[in-house]
């Protein structure tokens, strides 16, 4: 047995993924990229409405689903020790 690398469910060895809606989310996390300047503005000097507009704002203008936008944000962050876990 193996696991999906997106939801971590097992799936057989013969799958990479186990739906097409968890490839997708993959690749597109993937692809997101974070700048470690905005993550320094927005969680240093916005509060947590303005906070949740800039990434709103953010994930729109690149086109990207806001979810998997939010998720990127947070998991950047307590890498970056902006918040703890």
């Amino acid at each position: 047995m193996s696991h999906c690398p997106y939801c971590k469910k097992k799936i057989p060895m013969s799958k990479a993924f186990c739906s097409k809606e968890c490839k997708e989310n993959y690749f597109q996390l993937i692809a997101i990229q974070i700048p470690r300047l905005f993550l320094k503005r927005i969680f240093l000097f916005c509060t947590q409405e303005e906070r949740e507009k800039e990434i709103i704002n953010f994930a729109q203008r690149h086109n990207w689903r806001i979810d998997l936008v939010k998720n990127k944000v947070e998991n950047d962050a307590i890498l970056m020790n902006y918040i703890k876990k």
